[in-house]
């Protein structure tokens, strides 16, 4: 059966579907015919974040996938139930944002504001030491030399990555695999999106870590919902695949429209939501592009992904296989 080619950000189709030629009366050829060869990266990426136990996938929701898209919907009209009670962004994210961003505070203030804020600290100095963003072979062991070694910006975009972190925490153990998948895949397509967002790499960044903040939102519904499904219950339908995949990035918007945050990010992630194709506007598009390039690697390192299909999709990416291979092996330290 022909897959369906598509981005977990909007439906992209690839076709290799050969030129049709006039039918002739003649005897049918011997030669088989070619059908329309597709895949379906969204679903792909998703089954690999969270497999079905029982490995078959239906076209019918069940009754505890029922009830989260009722939930989902829900939010989409009500999305302050959902900003506040089950994804809250963290208050000092605006707050310290703001302070990094203003270059009339000076290095000496920012420090005695983390001098009140260990934790953040903590997860700050880490995120400096891991592979995706160390600079040398010695240690950074203060946030002093933090500065001096990453500068402002990249700081900057460290914290935020350390408090959006915190809303992508997962409790039940049998389901953080897919909260430290989804926030490795959040990192990856902030991390590239500035690459490819020229034009504001900063607001780039960001909007790549909030473009999944709707499915983890769905995707603690779910856990919710798990309490009162029939045992053995598993989301497996294509259609819940589909509301993961669609109705998450719209969930995202609202949200970024309910945290008050700068209308940019409101108006990106509902432009990525309602496109069939690559969207127009070059801060989605880039998004557009990390998150496809992401779910390549993520699906290339588990071996989910053969080399037909990775081709056809860096075709639609615009990247060659040897600049998807050096975005590769830097996404592989995240």
């Amino acid at each position: 059966m022909p897959k369906a080619l598509s981005t977990d950000l909007g439906f992209q189709t690839l076709s290799s579907t050969p030129k049709k030629e006039p039918l002739k009366s003649k005897a049918p050829s011997s030669e088989p015919l070619k059908l329309e060869r597709r895949v379906d990266v969204s679903a792909l990426f998703y089954g690999m974040l969270f497999p079905s136990q029982s490995g078959a996938e239906t076209g019918i929701a069940n009754n505890l996938e029922k009830s989260v898209i009722s939930e989902v919907e829900n939010a989409l009209t009500s999305p302050a139930d959902i900003a506040e009670k089950v994804l809250k962004l963290p208050s000092q994210l605006a707050v310290l944002d703001q302070k990094l961003k203003d270059d009339s505070v000076d290095i000496e203030t920012l420090l005695e504001v983390f001098k009140t804020k260990p934790v953040l600290s903590i997860e700050v100095l880490k995120l400096c030491n891991s592979p995706a963003f160390k600079r040398s072979d010695k240690e950074v062991t203060n946030l002093q030399q933090a500065f001096v070694q990453l500068g402002r910006e990249q700081i900057r975009r460290l914290v935020t990555t350390s408090l959006m972190g915190e809303i992508v925490e997962i409790k039940p153990i049998y389901y953080r695999r897919f909260g430290l998948q989804i926030w490795r895949h959040s990192q990856q397509v902030s991390y590239l999106s500035a690459e490819f967002g020229k034009c504001d790499p900063d607001t780039a960044f960001m909007l790549g870590l909030l473009h999944d903040v709707g499915k983890i939102a769905i995707f603690k519904m779910l856990l919710d919902a798990f309490q009162l499904a029939e045992p053995g219950e598993q989301p497996s339908s294509s259609l819940f695949k589909q509301v993961m995949t669609t109705k998450s990035l719209s969930l995202s918007a609202l949200l970024a429209k309910h945290w008050q945050l700068p209308a940019i990010f409101e108006t990106s992630l509902s432009q990525l939501a309602s496109s069939h194709s690559k969207p127009s506007d070059e801060l989605a598009l880039a998004v557009w592009r990390a998150n496809l390039i992401s779910e390549c690697s993520m699906l290339l390192q588990a071996n989910q992904l053969d080399e037909d299909d990775l081709s056809r999709l860096l075709m639609d990416a615009g990247l060659t296989r040897e600049q998807f291979d050096t975005y590769h092996e830097r996404l592989k330290m995240f």
